[in-house]
């Protein structure tokens, strides 16, 4: 191993050892919210039961809806959730309009395609993202370079770096893969003592550490300077560097819901917030199945010296007493007398839990305002809307931005380097060299968007009155503008619209057909008065008409 491998294998083992305490804090909340996941610090059998140690599963119950909620509400698979589009939108004509949607459309069967694995990948990282406020997903060509490959990756396995910028350039994972996928991967860049397990039928898991560092941050071939990023896959137990080559993108792509300043992991603001409520929960949900039992089948008391044998309080048991026992003494075996008037708040209590619970993973945000009557007014709707923007945009807006477009990106430059795009030359002039961005649609874009048709309709209201003072009025709007932007707001396909330049040529053409239409009307009158005129000549027999 070259000196330059040696040193980051050695930077990894140290981001790995710090680590530590942020996989307890994770193991702590897969514990209480994602059983499923909880093996950060402890080693699961293929057999054990998930979730054995909870007395309720509510607030597993609560990440799962959110869990769920991220994928049905953001990433749609029935309906297009994601638009290209570019940093100067100013410069889209209609040509680069056209063409964008055309790479929306390639990129999004690119992604759903069954072989790259998208919609388990996004699966299990949207609930990563719920429960532990992060994910991590690669993107990258599979081994045959014919379709993409997305997998979600365990954040236990995972360990980055932040540069002083917050940007992330520097990835390390823990990969645990046995000798015979080792050697069908890498072939003989093996280490030679793989290749001898290998040859005596060893199969078992090796550990490799795959490691993605920007090239400017990387002194080993300075061949690779030429691409932003260098993979590096390292035997950790041979200390053999297996692979290395350039990259044009970074291959993972972390999702941070909030992060803390100091700290490159991210938290999920519904788990943290909910833990003490879901331990309580748990303490309350065993008071209070205890007190139900004991309710139901009451603790007995009785007099010992009359009894004879075991007591038998199953159904059609018999308990044996002593003949002589006087039953005018008490009886011989009756139910503790106990006080249930706190049951009723216990229920209460634990309803009240419960519900804070599911606050604190935004699940009553999560629906849509309610409309109102008949009677309400629009400036009424439009309050509820933005009650209910403000009210999802901790939830909405760092899924958008640090995960599905992050995610997009990276897709998108996956696809423009594996030639998905064809030849950067038939990208439209207009927009070529742009930097490419998403925007998506969401129940919260979605609201931003149609806020423009009920300004539009509001506008057109105030003109419409205005117009009854100075006729004048109609014509401080720019409608074609307006038009094409509320239809755009709405999500009207580019290609449904005429571009401005075909509007202009409409418009010219119709004008020209006017005044066509206007000329020949024009000649036709003067053919008409030219056919009285010689009428009327030929009625008074030729003679002049002075």
């Amino acid at each position: 191993m070259h000196s330059d491998a040696k040193s980051i294998k050695e930077k990894g083992d140290a981001l790995f050892s710090k680590k530590l305490p942020y996989d307890t804090r994770n193991q702590s909340l897969a514990d209480n919210f994602y059983v499923e996941r909880a093996d950060f610090t402890v080693t699961r059998d293929i057999g054990d039961e998930y979730a054995d140690h909870l007395m309720t599963g509510y607030p597993a119950l609560t990440r799962r809806d959110l869990g769920n909620s991220i994928g049905s509400m953001l990433r749609p698979k029935g309906q297009p959730w994601f638009h290209t589009g570019t940093d100067r939108e100013e410069n889209e004509d209609h040509e680069a309009k056209v063409w964008l949607e055309w790479a929306t459309r390639t990129q999004r069967r690119a992604m759903y395609d069954r072989k790259a694995m998208f919609n388990r990948a996004t699966k299990e990282a949207d609930h990563d993202y719920a429960a532990f406020g992060g994910n991590v997903i690669s993107c990258e060509l599979n081994r045959r370079d014919n379709t993409l490959l997305y997998r979600c990756w365990h954040l236990r396995d995972m360990a980055w770096v932040e540069d002083s910028y917050g940007q992330l350039d520097e990835f390390h994972r823990n990969w645990k893969v046995s000798i015979g996928e080792m050697c069908m991967m890498f072939g003989d860049k093996v280490h030679q003592t793989i290749k001898d397990r290998k040859a005596k039928g060893s199969n078992e898991p090796c550990l490799v550490r795959h490691v993605v560092i920007r090239s400017e941050n990387y002194s080993g071939d300075p061949k690779f300077k030429r691409y932003p990023w260098v993979s590096i896959y390292i035997d950790c137990e041979n200390k053999h560097v297996i692979d290395e080559r350039g990259s044009w993108t970074q291959i993972y792509n972390v999702a941070r819901w909030a992060t803390v300043s100091g700290s490159q992991y991210p938290y999920s603001p519904a788990a943290v917030i909910a833990l003490p409520d879901a331990r309580l929960l748990q303490a309350m949900t065993l008071t209070m199945l205890d007190a139900g039992e004991r309710a139901a089948n009451p603790p007995l008391i009785g007099v010992t010296e009359a009894i004879r044998g075991d007591v038998n309080v199953f159904p059609g048991g018999f308990t044996a007493i002593d003949a002589e026992y006087d039953e005018r003494l008490g009886e011989v075996l009756r139910p503790l007398t106990q006080d249930k008037s706190g049951i009723g708040f216990g229920f209460e209590l634990t309803d009240r839990t419960a519900g804070m619970i599911r606050e604190a993973f935004y699940l009553n945000t999560l629906s849509l305002p309610p409309a109102g009557g008949p009677d309400m007014t629009a400036y009424e709707v439009g309050q509820r809307v933005q009650e209910y923007i403000r009210q999802a945009l901790p939830l909405f807006e760092p899924i958008e931005d640090d995960y599905n477009a992050s995610l997009c990106d990276l897709t998108f430059e996956t696809l423009m380097r594996g030639g998905a795009f064809g030849p950067a030359e038939s990208i439209p002039e207009s927009i070529r060299g742009s930097e490419i961005q998403f925007s998506f649609e969401s129940p919260l874009s979605q609201m931003i968007d149609r806020q423009k048709g009920q300004k539009f309709l509001e506008a057109k209201t105030i003109i419409a009155d205005a117009m009854g003072v100075d006729e004048t009025a109609g014509q401080i709007m720019d409608f074609d503008t307006t038009l094409r932007d509320v239809l755009g707001g709405i999500g009207a396909p580019a290609k449904w619209l005429r571009s401005p330049e075909d509007m202009q040529a409409k418009a010219d053409a119709d004008e020209e057909a006017m005044e066509a239409a206007a000329a020949l009307e024009q000649m036709q009158k003067g053919a008409d008065v030219a056919s009285t005129i010689a009428g009327v000549s030929n009625e008074l027999g030729g003679q002049a008409l002075i």
